[in-house]
């Protein structure tokens, strides 16, 4: 093998870095499916079906559903020890607020440090359960609101949207949450996954290990695009003609400035995700009376497509989707973990079932060896 082909590709990119059964990509066709379901199918399913599949490889029946929803209830109510501990947080930022009460969830686990594989599955439920109150509680108090306790009767997107919002969701808002929460729960080895994949072969806690793809997702070249398309969708006004909409886009292409939310890693087409999140934030408007988010949104990937040749991505349509359902730009990334936490566990399971320590090697090219030690006075 020549020197040149056994370098290593920056990014890793299409580099194996594990064998998984959990997410199947093809980024040619735009396909995405968890465990052989296509998302298209999936998106029929509920939340919380998704995760039961996500975590045993199957869907599950009636019962099967009943008996983790029933759990995910139980283990969604925030304690006062968390709140406390939310309010005295300095930050304002939502990711700082959920890396850290993420780590505190740890410390009152009585069975954090039990790493077996029943302990790891009940704290994976209650991961997903208690992630979801936590951004939503620190979102109503954001607000200015009171904490809301989760209703048992809601499932989780709907409880989401109640605890954030202070009322119960209709039918179309609770349905669109949920189809985004299926669509983001897990995208194969991404950089927050890999994380946590890493941390989990350490046979580190399940805690440790999801506050790394926490602190993973943080990062803007992982997290946060959603929230600067709805930022651009704001600068350039609701109120703007599409002329003026044109203008905007079109300059920012000539300065070759970076259009949020186009384009993929994987994807050489449009990623199957935003397919659904389109149609959301449409009907959303339609409901509300106002679908000028979509209509701008919808002219933006016109002119992108058409003169870039590249697709919208799970986050372009994401951004109108969460803001005609009245949440708040700063939630958009806690979101995602909200969601995505539900494939880190997925994949930290796996990793824990078949377990060898993640340790690449590096392609090293620092100065030549050997290198000549002078002493001290010599240099």
């Amino acid at each position: 093998m020549s020197v040149e082909a056994s370098k290593p590709k920056a990014g890793l990119e299409d580099v194996v870095a594990a064998s998984s059964s959990i997410c199947y990509l093809d980024g040619q066709r735009g396909v995405l499916a968890y465990y052989g379901y296509d998302i298209h199918e999936l998106v029929r399913a509920s939340f919380e079906e998704v995760c039961y599949l996500l975590w045993h490889g199957r869907l599950p029946n009636r019962a099967e559903l009943g008996d983790l929803q029933s759990q995910l209830a139980a283990a969604r109510p925030v304690s006062e020890a968390m709140l406390r501990l939310m309010k005295q947080l300095p930050s304002s930022d939502g990711m700082d607020m959920l890396r850290t009460l993420t780590s505190a969830l740890g410390q009152y686990d009585p069975e954090a440090g039990d790493n077996s594989q029943p302990a790891n599955y009940r704290k994976a439920v209650r991961l997903t359960a208690q992630m979801a109150s936590l951004v939503a509680t620190y979102g109503r108090l954001q607000a200015g609101g009171g904490p809301i306790q989760p209703d048992p009767a809601l499932g989780h997107a709907a409880n989401f949207l109640y605890m954030l919002k202070g009322e119960r969701p209709n039918a179309l808002a609770t349905r669109a949450f949920d189809v985004a929460l299926v669509l983001h729960a897990d995208h194969e080895l991404n950089a927050s996954t890999f994380a946590a994949r890493v941390a989990a072969a350490t046979l580190t806690d399940l805690y440790s290990a999801i506050v790394g793809a926490v602190g993973t997702l943080k990062g803007p070249l992982h997290g946060g695009a959603n929230a600067d398309v709805m930022r651009l969708l704001i600068e350039i006004g609701p109120d703007a003609p599409p002329d003026r909409v044109d203008e905007a886009i079109r300059g920012k292409l000539a300065r070759k400035v970076k259009i949020p939310g186009f384009g993929h890693r994987v994807y050489r087409t449009e990623d199957p995700r935003a397919t659904h999140l389109r149609k959301m934030s449409k009907e959303l408007g339609e409901r509300a009376g106002n679908t000028r988010w979509f209509e701008m949104s919808q002219r933006i990937e016109q002119l992108v497509t058409g003169e870039k040749k590249l697709y919208p991505n799970v986050d372009f349509y994401s951004a109108s989707t969460y803001y005609t359902l009245g949440i708040p730009i700063d939630l958009f990334t806690p979101i995602f973990a909200v969601s995505r936490v539900s494939g880190w566990t997925a994949h930290c399971l796996e990793q824990y079932a078949n377990n060898r320590l993640i340790r690449p090697r590096t392609d090293y090219i620092g100065p030549s060896y050997p290198q000549t030690f002078l002493p001290l006075d010599q240099r």
